[in-house]
């Protein structure tokens, strides 16, 4: 990368706190990469929570390395109807809100647009709430319609995680395609040792041989078809573990649980990254049914640490696996258990889409996302 002049630059990491979250994951790796990497920028941080904080470690990074953490004691809703529903005002809030009007550029994220007479860029990571309204929390739903109206008019790039979500912009947003900027986020993973693994594995009494899937459990992640190929199988010798957090809805999928308990069917809640890595590298193979990604973590942490993977055939995720993973149509119940059945009988295929799936998790490093990052917003500084 050439030498480049120095910049003054916000972002908003107000999504950090939701543990669990691909968003949080995100915005976790994208802090954590400008602070390893930059040596030249001064960066300010913006964050709002009426009642979580930045982890401390992280908040003394953020001092250490010279740059400003400015933290709102708001909630989302309450900076949502701030910025998005009263944007035109928003201009007049700057100074209350101390975001500096001297920046060469803001990067937006997921939630917010205020109204600055500044360079903006943001980053859009999915637009299921076009493709899927009725997968989606209302008042999140309400939201993104919001502020992706407002990102449409005022940012200059848009940074995506994928071509799948490029080709969503274009075709339901009618953005200029000059605008944006695919990207693809870092993901890092550390390699359980045996005795961690067996830690894990001692802890929820895994006595069987199982099958992964990892996701908040939410109408998209579509657990519940999941769930039913599974039963399918009549497989009693055999596991499948459900990682994560309660997203929101109905939460079907958590009743059917208690129903087919009886089927080797496990719901383990949220699990931190020690436990969650283990799991990857234990599993028979791990599984990612949902209906539409703009990215995809879970897959790409399965692929580093040389799992065998399966997943939908839709949107982001078969740009990422591609020929590294058996893909199949979420919507679809057969095709689904058949996906199971063939990965379990099949111990070569595991082996052969392991090794894929290794070298093109490669691929997908924070050093490069912040490097293209930088150099973007460099490019077009004006």
């Amino acid at each position: 990368m050439k030498e480049l002049k120095s910049m003054k630059l916000g972002i908003d990491i107000s999504q950090i706190i939701y543990k669990g979250s691909g968003v949080a994951r995100f915005t976790d790796g994208l802090l954590k990469s400008i602070l390893d990497f930059d040596r030249k920028n001064s960066w300010f941080f913006f964050f709002s929570s009426l009642r979580r904080n930045v982890d401390h470690s992280l908040e003394k990074k953020i001092d250490d390395k010279g740059h400003m953490l400015i933290k709102w004691k708001l909630p989302a809703t309450a900076l949502s109807l701030l910025f998005n529903d009263l944007h035109s005002f928003s201009k007049y809030l700057a100074s209350s809100f101390y975001l500096p009007t001297s920046l060469d550029w803001l990067i937006t994220s997921d939630w917010v647009e205020p109204s600055l007479k500044i360079k903006k860029a943001t980053i859009v990571h999915d637009l299921v709430y076009l493709r899927y309204p009725e997968l989606v929390d209302k008042k999140i739903l309400l939201t993104q319609r919001k502020r992706l109206n407002w990102v449409k008019k005022e940012s200059e790039i848009i940074f995506t995680d994928s071509h799948a979500t490029k080709q969503d912009l274009i075709e339901l947003l009618k953005i200029n395609r000059k605008k944006i900027v695919v990207n693809y986020p870092g993901v890092e993973i550390k390699k359980p040792t045996n005795q961690q693994i067996a830690n894990t594995i001692k802890k929820y009494k895994l006595n069987k041989p199982f099958i992964l899937t990892v996701g908040k459990l939410e109408p998209r992640k579509n657990i519940e078809i999941l769930i039913e190929a599974f039963v399918k199988l009549n497989a009693k010798n055999m596991d499948l573990i459900i990682a994560g957090t309660r997203g929101w809805g109905e939460n079907t999928s958590i009743k059917h649980l208690i129903e087919v308990k009886e089927k080797n069917i496990r719901f383990l809640g949220y699990i931190d990254d020690l436990d969650l890595y283990s799991l990857y590298s234990s599993c028979l193979f791990f599984i990612y049914p949902s209906i539409w990604e703009g990215f995809g973590y879970p897959v790409v942490e399965a692929m580093k640490l040389g799992v065998p993977v399966a997943t939908s055939n839709t949107s982001s995720l078969k740009e990422i696996v591609h020929d590294a993973g058996l893909l199949f149509n979420p919507h679809n119940v057969d095709e689904i258990y058949l996906c199971i059945n063939t990965m379990l009988k099949n111990a070569k295929l595991r082996a052969d889409l392991a090794k894929k799936g290794y070298e093109k998790s490669k691929l997908f490093i924070w050093k490069t996302y912040y490097n293209k990052l930088i150099q973007t917003l460099y490019d077009h500084r004006g």
